[in-house]
């Protein structure tokens, strides 16, 4: 029976399904990368670099049983991957998951784990110096940082401006509200509906001191400033149109049952889908699991039936430094808002460490 699998991306969908099938398929996972990377952690590994080894799970003990190709794909067709090496990498199911791409410090851009963590402890050095730290971008990321910096540093001023005119938008008013309130009690002040004119003129993450003027006329003098808002959609590899055309977002139309359409052997999971939700990794792995139940069935001659169906609603987990953050989660009777102590437990105080080493095995540390 086919069983070869080629598994474009090893973030968290492509590191679900690689896991998930290696001891039921030959399994070929393809990252420039020598490490998953817990991402939730970035943030907490600026501000504690001591911490960083905990977000890295080297793919050689990730999967014990499949092989990794650290290369870039290039192109896509029905029968496999071609690789900037110029390998073809034949496979009879195809799992594209390369996700999306953002601003450090919250993604990592170094393909090694020892360069990533060179990079944290640097910027770590950076941010030290800074009295006045400037956070352009009010979202999750935005607001993930800002708590971290405060629980190491709780003396620093931190500014964070946004174009938008509201916190969370769609959430309940409850998780907006709390949240209103632990930013206040922590210092951090939040500059809603204005942006900058100009950026500042030293490079995002390098201390010195800068002067910028909002859309409002207000000045913001800091020592530092991070970017925390854009992605980029990972799929340079498909422009040539070999396996499917993009939607006008870039992103690929994809069946319930998460096949990009038009193909039975090839699933898409993650950020590159065109499923109507949130991009996030929890929503990923979710992909994966119906991906992994598919491509299983099918190895064994089965008609795949498993079928993703995205909430309806948003959820999230907001965690402001280990302690602190809110949230809002699923639950039969629609969201719930989840209490301060839950979004410590369930995220906060580990960003999910424990749960990934049980899943994928060892991290870096």
């Amino acid at each position: 029976m086919s069983r070869k699998v080629a598994v474009v991306g090893g973030g968290y969908g492509g590191a679900a399904v690689a896991k998930a099938l290696e001891s039921e398929a030959e399994v070929v996972l393809i990252d420039p990368r020598d490490a998953f990377a817990n991402v939730a952690g970035s943030l907490r590994a600026l501000a504690q670099p001591e911490w960083a080894p905990n977000m890295f799970f080297p793919f050689k003990t990730l999967l014990t049983n499949g092989q990794v190709v650290q290369d870039r794909a290039v192109s896509v067709d029905p029968t496999g991957v071609t690789l900037a090496s110029g390998r073809h990498v034949a496979a009879d199911y195809v799992v594209l998951a390369t996700g999306s791409s953002y601003a450090y410090p919250a993604n990592p851009s170094a393909a090694t784990v020892e360069e990533a963590l060179k990079d944290f402890r640097a910027s770590h050095k950076e941010l030290l110096q800074a009295d006045n730290v400037l956070i352009l971008g009010a979202g999750p990321v935005g607001l993930e940082l800002a708590g971290e910096i405060k629980q190491v540093w709780p003396d620093k001023k931190v500014t964070i401006v946004d174009p938008a005119k509201e916190l969370l938008p769609g959430f309940k008013p409850e998780v907006v509200e709390d949240l209103h309130g632990q930013l206040d009690a922590l210092g951090i002040e939040v500059r809603l509906g204005t942006g900058l004119t100009a950026e500042p003129g030293t490079p995002s993450g390098q201390v010195g001191s800068f002067t910028v003027t909002t859309t409002a006329g207000d000045e913001i003098t800091a020592d530092v400033w991070y970017r925390a808002f854009g992605t980029v959609i990972n799929n340079d590899y498909l422009a040539d149109g070999k396996l499917t055309a993009l939607t006008e977002q870039g992103q690929v139309p994809v069946t319930e049952k998460l096949n990009v359409k038009g193909h039975d052997h090839v699933y898409a999971v993650g950020d590159i889908t065109d499923v109507a939700e949130a991009k996030m990794a929890g929503y990923a792995m979710q992909h994966a699991e119906v991906v992994a139940k598919n491509i299983l069935a099918q190895i064994k001659g089965e008609e795949p039936t498993a079928t993703y169906q995205p909430l309806g609603f948003p959820m999230i987990l907001l965690p402001l430094g280990s302690e602190g953050g809110v949230g809002q989660l699923p639950s039969p009777e629609g969201p719930f808002v989840a209490p301060t102590e839950m979004v410590s437990q369930f995220k906060g105080q580990d960003l999910f460490t424990g749960r990934f080493v049980g899943q994928l095995g060892p991290t870096a540390a």
